[in-house]
């Protein structure tokens, strides 16, 4: 019993081995025809190869619990994103099992082993018994033509026990029977359903077109996960320096505060010390909201990274310094030249260009079985001599038939029906195309726009701080001359306070709007170390597909709306 229990573990072991390296092969000899390069990739985890049972709920629930204290820096965001995201694992096993249903498809159109063999004994108390062995080894397979080949060879052996009764007593006696037998059959559709018309044949042209589609998928959805959690780490990075912010401006309310207590005793009034206390205790306000909402976004992108959240998670500031320092990076792309490029390299977009193909071809397929049915059929077979010899077949003895089959389509209600929905969905599929076109337009035009409405509302933003900083300035000392009241300070520092933060959230809104215009056009590259300071436009554009986005203001000079608004006269 051991051993079988060890046989039937091997067993099932090698045939997910055998699976991973079908799949596995499938998936890179795509991503060669795509992509011109492989990846490595696997579903595998650290429980991969574990066995089932052994992994109990107390396990996992002291992994979650797990309080590791980590410093990370975006980088190391990225790698721990896609090493324990449970939503990238789920999107990794979407494609293993797309691949699968390939393989499946694939083995329906090589040729299929079956053997078996049984064994029976049968008779009664009065008659003879008879013990037997069939046999049998078979072999068949679907052709691209359409047609299905099937040849098989057994044998059955039959013994024949006899009660013979003698007098008072009785013997018994036995005899043999032995007969193998090879058969051949073909059959072959001439009309309907031959070659790339056979509904078989087309499972396996959408089986292996549905693996292309979802390889473009998941290299799109790998973009734009990357993506969003370099979004989302400078979205925290900022709510960082927005909090220090905040706290910056309590503190100086607190200072302000103080100021006037000290002088209220003879030089101001108490009803300023009570604005100016107002004043510091919304800072307060504002401080500790922008804390606690720091602390929950960075729980959820625990949640993005995979990591439980009883860890302790800080992240560095060093890479918001140099995407600031790297300033706002262009995207100098003239918005057709734009889309473009977007039809020529976009996953999604050339995904569903393929899948209107696919709907053609499905009317075409559904066409065809309305015709007559032809079906060419052949059969050979040959059996050894009974009653004892099984080993040598004798050609000449071989019978065989041959012939034609004609089925006319007098009743194709269900296949005029198949073909109507056929034509259905095509048009169906047409519009999905042109919709999915018009979406990516839509998606350039208003990356584009969002591009430059993020740069102007930058460059306003540095005078804006320029001039908050200046009038926070001149109202303290004002304040100290008694030339300006409370409110005036006030009102310098809350503006102070917003153009710091408008700021602060212009370079994580500038840089996210980029990387998803690139994501869009289909030419962003993930590989290279800080990705998102890098600008593939640069070496891919020609000079004459650059051009200003649709809301570039020459000189950043405020245009009036006409310009925009009104066709040009």
């Amino acid at each position: 019993m051991g051993g079988l229990v060890v046989l039937c573990g091997c067993s099932a072991k090698h045939y997910r081995k055998s699976a991973d390296k079908e799949v596995y092969g499938i998936l890179q000899q795509v991503e060669r025809q795509i992509f011109g390069r492989t990846n490595a990739f696997t579903i595998d985890t650290v429980y991969s190869h574990r066995d089932p049972a052994t992994i109990l709920p107390a396990e996992i629930i002291a992994d979650r619990n797990a309080t590791n204290l980590r410093v990370i820096n975006l980088a190391e965001a990225l790698d721990l994103a896609f090493k324990n995201s449970r939503e990238y694992q789920t999107r990794k096993e979407q494609l293993y099992l797309r691949a699968l249903t390939l393989t499946g498809r694939r083995y329906e159109f090589g040729p299929a082993f079956t053997a078996t063999s049984e064994a029976a004994i049968s008779g009664s108390g009065e008659g003879s018994d008879v013990g037997s062995v069939s046999s049998q080894v078979s072999v068949s397979q679907l052709l691209k033509s359409g047609g299905k080949l099937t040849a098989a060879l057994g044998n059955d052996l039959v013994r024949y026990f006899t009660q013979f009764t003698a007098g008072s007593g009785g013997s018994r006696s036995a005899r043999n029977t032995a007969i193998s037998f090879l058969s051949v059959n073909l059959s072959q559709p001439l009309l309907r359903g031959f070659g790339i018309n056979n509904p078989a044949v087309e499972n396996l042209t959408q089986a292996e077109r549905n693996v292309v589609y979802e390889v473009r998928s998941f290299s799109l959805y790998q973009q734009q996960f990357a993506v969003d959690t370099v979004s989302a780490y400078f979205r925290l990075v900022t709510q960082k320096d927005i909090v220090r912010n905040n706290y910056r401006n309590y503190t100086n309310r607190v200072e302000t505060t103080r100021y006037l207590q000290a002088r209220a005793v003879d030089r101001e009034r108490e009803s300023n010390v009570d604005d100016a206390r107002t004043a510091e205790l919304g800072a307060r306000r504002d401080y500790i909201n922008s804390l606690a909402s720091f602390l929950t976004a960075l729980d959820n992108f625990k949640l993005r990274l995979g990591l439980p959240i009883a860890e302790q998670v800080y992240l560095e500031d060093k890479d918001l310094k140099e995407l600031i320092q790297a300033g706002l990076i262009p995207v100098e792309v003239d918005r057709d030249a734009a889309f473009q490029i977007c039809l020529e390299r976009q996953m999604e977009v050339l995904n569903a260009i393929d899948q209107f193909e696919d709907s053609k071809r499905k009317v075409r397929i559904a066409a065809d079985q309305l015709r007559a049915d032809v079906n060419f059929f052949a059969s050979g077979s040959v059996e050894s001599e009974p009653p004892d010899d099984y080993a040598h077949f004798e050609p000449q003895k071989i019978r065989y038939n041959a012939g034609i089959r004609l089925d006319l389509p007098l009743d194709r209600l269900l296949k005029r029906n198949d073909y109507r929905n056929a034509l259905i969905n095509f048009e169906a599929q047409l519009r999905s195309l042109a919709l999915t076109l018009d979406q990516y337009k839509e998606r350039i035009d208003a990356g584009l726009r969002a591009i430059e409405q993020a740069r102007l509302n930058y460059l306003n933003g540095v005078e804006s701080l320029r001039v908050a900083e200046r009038r926070v300035e001149n109202n303290l000392m004002l304040l100290e001359a008694g030339r300006a009241t409370i409110r005036d300070v006030r009102e310098s520092q809350d503006n102070l306070i917003n153009a710091q933060n408008q700021l602060a959230n212009i370079y994580a809104s500038y840089l996210a709007d980029r990387l998803g215009l690139l994501v869009d056009l289909g030419v962003i590259d993930i590989r290279p170390e800080k990705f998102w300071l890098l600008d593939p436009l640069e070496t891919l554009l020609k000079p004459e597909q650059r051009g200003a986005p649709p809301l570039r203001m020459p000189d950043d000079r405020v245009l009036p709306p006409q310009q925009f608004l009104e066709p040009a006269s």
